[in-house]
């Protein structure tokens, strides 16, 4: 039989008795406030489709690769996990889950997911091998359950605004179809154009070649530019506000047309070189800025991390499966030349965000309390923790203020984990600014201006919600 526990009400606030009541009191005043979620992964098609989660093991586990990371790297093979597409009895992924709960203690993916099993799921017990057979059935049984269907814990979560992330060739389909069925919440497309823009993207030249033939133009670079932006067009009447990039380097680079023309020959006919490449990705990022100047998407720049780090892991499961590796980044160099042409444009707005904590404090903050087109991204992927949440805070703040950032991002695949990541943040915030208001920095009232306006009002001005 199942025993509960109860998680404390006061967890990630300062452990100091009056820092604590003054945090206490800003999160409990921004704790009930509507979720934006103006960047993420979860697919429309659940939304859509609305059907019942199938199982624990595919919830929770098989596609986090923030959970199938580190049971690989405690010895756990991802087949036996189920990683791309690879046969798994669900309940045995769950067994080897919860027989190395103890490797998530102190983890980000370990709050997330105590977070999801309790306040989500109703599971009030610790995972161990002696517990797991009966947590996989509890969960089994919640998930047949109306109430644990997308659209009803849309609702229940409180989400206000939720994007997702889309192939530019998307027809959108499902999108149209939640607006005109008006079931859920605002729900907006994003456009993520990285395989059209990327000459070492699998695929690269047919993906452009689609999408010239799709939108009806020549195979030039004045053709290829026009199409990406039909596209763009095309995204912005589905109610898209913003345009995601996933580099590993965010280098640009500044082209006249006939440098670009011969460029693009060359990486379409497979002739480019290294350096060609580099250029050319460079390139297109500022003519992605460029375009955003003229049709208004805000631009988000996600940079710093190395994909598919493992070539063995990528030939037998496939990318985003746990074997990408962040690396560090120059965003002064990098986006100067984006910067020279656009970067005092006001109605740009261009969302950076890192992997490399050493750039927050160095790079990044300078760069937003100067241009008044840069925005500083939420702590992002290997540091949306609490820990890393509080050390953003304190090297962006000083430079920059509170008023330079894109408000909470939780940028995830995993729908239940939601609440808990906006919960986290707005508890990490709270700390925070806990620690000034006692520190006679701030006044409590401040506080609770500032907390508000990170939770709602912040990332709905900077996405132009």
């Amino acid at each position: 039989m199942l025993q509960p526990q109860r998680r404390d009400r006061d967890r990630l606030l300062p452990a100091d008795p009056a820092t604590r009541s003054v945090a206490r009191s800003l999160y409990e005043s921004v704790s009930a406030a509507p979720i934006v979620s103006p960047h993420g992964h979860v697919p429309v098609e659940w939304l859509v489709d609305d059907r019942p989660f199938a199982d624990p093991a595919s919830l929770l586990i098989t596609h986090d690769h923030y959970v199938t990371r580190l049971l690989h790297a405690s010895g756990v093979g991802l087949d036996a996990l189920g990683v791309g597409g690879s046969p798994a009895d669900p309940r045995e992924v769950w067994r080897l889950f919860a027989e190395r709960w103890p490797l998530f203690a102190g983890t980000a993916s370990g709050y997330w997911l105590s977070e999801s099993l309790e306040n989500v799921l109703g599971l009030r017990t610790p995972l161990t091998a002696a517990t797991a057979d009966d947590a996989y059935d509890h969960i089994a049984a919640k998930l047949v359950d109306p109430s644990m269907r997308p659209r009803a814990l849309f609702e229940s979560f409180g989400i206000e605004v939720l994007a997702t992330t889309d192939d530019p060739l998307d027809d959108l389909a499902g999108h149209a179809a939640l607006a005109a069925e008006g079931a859920v919440g605002r729900v907006v497309p994003t456009f993520r154009p990285d395989r059209y823009l990327d000459p070492d993207a699998a695929g690269f030249a047919a993906n452009v070649q689609r999408l010239l033939e799709t939108t009806g133009q020549p195979s030039t670079f004045a053709g290829y530019l026009a199409a990406l932006q039909a596209r763009r067009r095309y995204f912005i009447e589905h109610g898209a506000v913003s345009a995601d990039h996933g580099v590993e380097v965010p280098d640009t680079l500044d082209l006249d047309a006939v440098e670009g023309q011969a460029l693009f020959a060359r990486v379409m006919a497979g002739d480019a070189d290294a350096a060609d490449r580099h250029a050319f990705r460079a390139c297109m990022l500022l003519q992605m800025a460029r375009m955003s100047v003229d049709d208004g998407l805000v631009m988000t720049i996600h940079a710093g991390v190395v994909r598919n780090h493992n070539a063995e892991t990528l030939g037998r499961f496939g990318p985003d499966t746990g074997h990408d590796i962040p690396r560090r980044t120059d965003f002064v160099g990098g986006l100067r030349p984006l910067l020279e042409r656009f970067g005092l444009e006001r109605d740009l707005h261009l969302v950076l965000f890192a992997v490399d904590e050493t750039v927050y404090s160095r790079e990044v903050a300078p760069l937003a309390g100067f241009y008044p087109s840069v925005y500083i991204g939420a702590p992002w992927w290997f540091l949306d923790a609490p820990d890393a949440m509080a050390r953003f805070r304190s090297a962006v703040t000083e430079t920059a203020g509170f008023s330079r950032g894109s408000g909470f991002i939780d940028d995830t695949r995993a729908f239940l984990s939601i609440p808990a990541r906006h919960d986290t943040a707005r508890r990490a915030d709270a700390a925070f600014l806990a620690r000034l208001v006692v520190e006679g920095r701030v006044s409590e009232e401040s506080a609770a201006t500032i907390i508000d306006d990170i939770v709602g009002p912040q990332p709905k001005r900077v996405f132009k919600l």
